[in-house]
C-alpha cells in the first residue's frame, strides 16, 4: 500500500474524493508543526513551529514565510469573533491573543490562585466564548517548553466573552484537541493520556453541550483511532470529524464509524479546513511537512 493516497472503508467516503485532485505537498522542513488555522481575508494559512517558537504562513501567491517570531512557544490557535488570532501558550502557560495592532494580550493563565499547566488546543464558539484544553505535554520537557512542575489538575475551560474563565470538565488525564460539531450542540475532545505511563487512556470523547450553551454533559467515548491516536482534528459541513492518526488522517462519521484514510508518510498532529473561496480545502500538518488536498466537502462554518 502506498504512503500516500485515499483508503475507502466504507462507501460513503468515496463522495467526498475528488479523482483529479491531488494530495498535495505544500512544505517541508519544521521541526514539529501545530495549530492550523485558516485567515480566509488574507487568504493565508496559520500554522506553528512550535520548537522553533514561530507561528509560519503559507499561500498560494508568496509560499512560506515567518509570521510571528518569537511566538511564546504557541501550539494551538484559532480566530475569535473579532478576526484576531487566540493561541495557547507554552511559555506563558496561558491562553493569549493577538490584536490588531499586532499586540498580546493575556486571556487566563491562572485558575483558582494556580498557573495553568501548558494550554494545548482552543476553539471560539459562535457566542465568543474560548474553549480550550490544559495538559500538561508543554511543561513537560524542554522542547516544546520548559520542564516545570504542574500546579493544577489537567482539565478544559472555557473563557467567557466577558473575560471570566470557568473549568468545564476535569475528566482527563490529558486532553488535547477540540472542536465543535457544525450545530455546536457536540464538542468532541481528544484524550491522549498521562504519556508517562506504559498504557495511556487515548480516545476521542465528545459531550452534550447543555441547553445553556455553555455546560457539558453526557460525556462517553466516541472513536478510537489506531494507529497513532486523536491529536488535532476539523469538522466539515456534514458533521463528520476528520482526524489526526499515526498513518495519516482517518474520516470518522458523526456516528463514530470509520469512512476511510488519507494516507501520508508520516504522523499527522493537527489539520484545518481553508481555501477561498469554497472552504473545502482540507490543510494537514504532518510531523515536519504541510500537505493539503481539495475534497467534494467543505469545512463547517459557524450556525
Amino acid at each position: 500500500m502506498s504512503d500516500l493516497g485515499f483508503e475507502t472503508v466504507d462507501p460513503r467516503f468515496d463522495s467526498y474524493v475528488l479523482a483529479n485532485a491531488p494530495i498535495e505537498k505544500l512544505a517541508e522542513g519544521f521541526r514539529w508543526i501545530e495549530g492550523l488555522v485558516w485567515m480566509g481575508d488574507w487568504n493565508t494559512l496559520l500554522f506553528q513551529d512550535l520548537p522553533r517558537d514561530r507561528t509560519m504562513a503559507w499561500s498560494e501567491t508568496t509560499g512560506v514565510s515567518v509570521w510571528r517570531f518569537p511566538s511564546g512557544l504557541a501550539n494551538g490557535q484559532a480566530r475569535d469573533t473579532n478576526g484576531r488570532v487566540v493561541f495557547c501558550s507554552n511559555r506563558e502557560r496561558g491562553v493569549c491573543r493577538v490584536e490588531h495592532d499586532g499586540s498580546i494580550s493575556v486571556l487566563a493563565s491562572h485558575y483558582d490562585g494556580r498557573r495553568l499547566n501548558a494550554p494545548n488546543d482552543v476553539v471560539v464558539k459562535s457566542d465568543g466564548s474560548i474553549w480550550f484544553t490544559d495538559p500538561v505535554y508543554g511543561i513537560s520537557n524542554d522542547y516544546e517548553g520548559t520542564r516545570q512542575a504542574s500546579e493544577i489538575t489537567p482539565a478544559v475551560y472555557r473563557i467567557d466573552p466577558g473575560g471570566a474563565l470557568h473549568l468545564v470538565s476535569d475528566a482527563f488525564d490529558g486532553p488535547n484537541g477540540l472542536a465543535f460539531s457544525p450545530n455546536e450542540r457536540h464538542l468532541y475532545v481528544a484524550a491522549t493520556g498521562d504519556q508517562t505511563k506504559p498504557d495511556p487512556v487515548q480516545v476521542l470523547r465528545v459531550f452534550e453541550v447543555g441547553e445553556d450553551g455553555h455546560s457539558l454533559e453526557g460525556m462517553r467515548d466516541f472513536a478510537k483511532v489506531s494507529p497513532g491516536y486523536t491529536d488535532g482534528m476539523a469538522i466539515d459541513e456534514d458533521g463528520n470529524i476528520w482526524s489526526s492518526a499515526g498513518d495519516g488522517v482517518h474520516c470518522l462519521s458523526p456516528e463514530g464509524e470509520l469512512l476511510g484514510r488519507i494516507k501520508l508518510p508520516f504522523r499527522v498532529s493537527n489539520l484545518c479546513f481553508g481555501g477561498s473561496p469554497h472552504f473545502n480545502r482540507l490543510f494537514i500538518g504532518a510531523s515536519h511537512t504541510l500537505y493539503s488536498v481539495f475534497l467534494n466537502r467543505r469545512g463547517a462554518r459557524w450556525p
